[in-house]
């Protein structure tokens, strides 16, 4: 499902009420909200909305189990890391319990932390069935999506559920969950503004299929919902 707005604020306010009403239905009919969410700057504004009134005192954060879509392979007081982003903006204004938090190990070698990492998820997630209740993720203006990034192998990861590997653009180590644990959540939501994603969204949504090239499109819920929260500019394509 596509939700079109006429600019990133309004973007996230819509999207703060989505992901606020989403964790009230959900926690009516079980104890406990998975959550994985996202770094990046596009999701700040979301953050600091969800951490005020008055989605803060809707959301029942003591039932909230935190994950990260992916990590770079950098100290968590690197401003590069996504879950310092995160705590930033929102984990370090809300009633989590720390415990429910789970942070990507960056003291760990990447294969290690993708490791423990899976090992942790199989805690929580049977080999088959629902994952995540929620997925929040971003898109870049090359198409990619969490750590799987154009001409990568990990885009056809089929049984891992938490890869690592070395990012040669970047020049650095990535850790990621891969498409088959995420296609298995009930909810997947991007993140997407700016003309700048323009070509990618059309791309994602309306090309050819090419997950090579636009790996956005590999993400696709098997029983659940994908939604897109994007703006006037991002969509300018689309029409």
């Amino acid at each position: 499902m596509l939700h079109i707005y006429n600019s990133p604020e309004l973007v996230s306010q819509a999207l703060a009420e989505f992901i606020t009403s989403a964790i009230e239905t959900t926690l009516q009919k079980q104890d406990r909200f998975t959550w994985v969410v996202t770094g990046g700057n596009s999701p700040k504004q979301l953050y600091e909305l969800l951490a005020a009134s008055p989605h803060r005192e809707r959301i029942d954060w003591s039932k909230l189990h935190i994950f990260w879509g992916d990590e770079r392979a950098v100290p968590f007081e690197d401003n590069r890391n996504n879950a310092k982003m995160t705590f930033d903006h929102l984990l370090s204004k809300v009633p989590v319990v720390r415990e429910q938090v789970h942070i990507m190990d960056t003291t760990l070698s990447p294969e290690e932390s993708a490791k423990a990492y899976e090992a942790m998820l199989h805690q929580y997630f049977q080999p088959t069935g629902t994952s995540f209740d929620l997925v929040l993720s971003g898109m870049g203006d090359d198409g990619h999506t969490l750590s799987l990034f154009p001409h990568t192998p990990v885009i056809h990861e089929q049984q891992a559920w938490v890869t690592s590997f070395y990012l040669d653009a970047q020049q650095m180590y990535r850790i990621t969950l891969t498409a088959p644990i995420v296609n298995r959540a009930a909810k997947v939501v991007f993140l997407t503004f700016g003309s700048n994603k323009a070509n990618a969204l059309y791309e994602v949504l309306k090309g050819a299929p090419n997950v090579d090239q636009y790996p956005s499109q590999i993400i696709k819920p098997a029983s659940g919902e994908l939604h897109w929260f994007v703006d006037e500019a991002a969509a300018g394509q689309l029409k």
